[in-house]
């Protein structure tokens, strides 16, 4: 699916969204100031050098353009038949002293924030996109992850150790994937060979991906804001790979040593299951048989009914947490979606968790003990980043929300091409408003999510009686409140 985007111009409508942006993270509450003592010990941080030193070895980072805070970098090489792979991860608890002042912030946040118009990091910048950041032609403290991989993609041999890296370039994913389909030599030229064997792995162990097109929020140098929709590039779907190999490991060795914080999410139901398939046979696209994951992964993704489907299927990406255990493994330790135990260890720059699973990491995989600030705090952890995750899904809903009603504030009355990307359940009438009486209450409207083509907005309405999920229409903007961050549309 090509990019599209569509711009919120300087404006009346751009100052009531800047002032509807600064309201937000006021009322999310999300800490954005660091204080004296967390800034000065970011500053004076200076880990030791890790005895061993891999800086002839030529890592590289990956990541979106711009991007500053980088947690990971790899090296790949054929081994024998099969590969070797490194992964680098930011020793950030190298840098963060338990309970100090850095430590304390980070709890308070969990996670870094993106907002539209600015970023809420996790640590103090200088260390999340300075000193600890894997920047190319810097000497890097790391935690280095070594893989060796059989011709299939199977991982059959794990270790991590600390490390002094030199990252030697920082690629972006658009030229990165443009070198690859040109053939031009690349650090990341084994990628595409790897994240296929491996997306072969996850088939076989029954995973599931849901591939949603993305819809992004961004400021311009002008001021101007726009909403950006893109569908994944392949090599985001391959680097991905080597993110979730190095979780999965990372989740054996904490239940190795019965200590450590899962990302776990359940099976989806029966019932969930059934919902499902027959939302998939109403849209035309029946899955009858198979594991979903496979039915998700052959779709056609440029067929106008793919992305109905996809939608219905975010029902059964529900439920994710994280458990936290210390000398019993819990009863539940999958991640339904990766069909596998998994834990996250590859973001500790921008996600809190990833520094407990590194730690616990490194010491079972050094046959060391588990330092006993990992063992006091990690009872802590799953709750900070429940609270951490909420805050940021918040943001990021409602700033796509007061974008897209001042993207759309300067046309009012105006009409529309959309179509029908999921229909809610039916609701009986008399209980909201609508006409009705006791004894035969009269049904509400059926509200559902339509997508505009242009501009790349999705929005909640009521719809016709005869539209279905893929139904296209035609719908006239009745109203945008840009200061509330809601539009109101009507069929044609």
């Amino acid at each position: 699916m090509p990019q599209r985007r569509s711009h919120v111009a300087p404006s009346a409508a751009q100052s009531a969204l800047a002032t509807a942006l600064a309201a937000l993270r006021t009322e999310l509450d999300a800490p954005t100031v660091f204080s004296p003592e967390a800034l000065a010990e970011a500053a004076s941080a200076t880990p030791p050098a890790p005895e061993l030193d891999l800086r002839d070895v030529p890592f590289a980072t990956l990541d979106p353009a711009g991007s500053m805070d980088l947690d990971q970098a790899f090296q790949l090489e054929r081994s024998g038949s099969g590969f070797r792979v490194r992964y680098a991860i930011a020793d950030v608890p190298s840098f963060v002293a338990p309970g100090g002042a850095v430590d304390a912030a980070a709890r308070a946040r969990g996670e870094t924030l993106y907002a539209a118009d600015s970023t809420i990091p996790l640590h103090p910048m200088i260390l999340s996109e300075d000193h600890a950041s894997l920047l190319p032609d810097q000497d890097r403290p790391a935690l280095v992850w070594t893989f060796a991989l059989d011709a299939d993609g199977t991982v059959t041999d794990t270790r991590l150790e600390r490390a002094l890296i030199r990252s030697r370039a920082k690629l972006d994913y658009v030229t990165a994937q443009a070198d690859l389909d040109a053939k031009r030599d690349s650090p990341a030229a084994l990628l595409p060979e790897i994240g296929r064997l491996r997306l072969a792995q996850e088939a076989q162990r029954g995973g599931a991906s849901l591939n949603l097109p993305d819809e992004e929020v961004v400021r311009h140098a002008d001021g101007s804001y726009a909403i950006e929709r893109r569908s994944p590039l392949p090599i985001e779907d391959w680097n991905a790979q080597l993110s979730l190999m190095t979780g999965m490991a990372a989740a054996q060795f904490m239940l190795h040593a019965k200590v450590g914080v899962l990302r776990v999410m359940p099976q989806p139901d029966d019932a969930a299951f059934e919902t499902f398939r027959h939302q998939t046979a109403a849209l035309g696209l029946p899955w009858t048989s198979g594991r979903y994951g496979d039915y998700l992964r052959d779709l056609d993704r440029n067929d106008p009914r793919t992305l109905s489907v996809l939608q219905a299927a975010t029902a059964l990406f529900r439920g994710a947490g994280y458990v936290a255990f210390d000398g019993q493994v819990p009863e539940d330790t999958t991640q339904a979606a990766i069909g596998a135990p998994y834990a996250h260890a590859t973001a500790p720059l921008r996600r809190l968790v990833d520094r407990w699973s590194l730690t616990v990491s490194l010491a079972v995989s050094a046959e060391q003990p588990i330092p006993e600030w990992v063992r006091e705090s990690l009872p802590q952890v799953p709750e900070l980043m429940r609270v951490s995750s909420q805050r940021s899904s918040t943001l990021n809903s409602r700033t796509l929300n007061l974008v897209e009603a001042a993207l759309l504030a300067p046309h009012v009355g105006d009409v529309f091409d959309a179509s029908v990307i999921r229909r809610d359940a039916a609701k009986d009438g008399g209980k909201d408003g609508t006409p009705g009486n006791s004894a035969t209450p009269a049904p509400a409207p059926t509200r559902g999510t339509v997508q505009i083509a242009e501009p790349p907005v999705t929005a909640s309405m009521a719809l016709p009686a005869s539209a279905t999920p893929g139904t296209a229409l035609r719908i006239r903007l009745v109203s945008a409140d840009v200061a509330k961050g809601q539009v109101a549309f009507a069929a044609v």
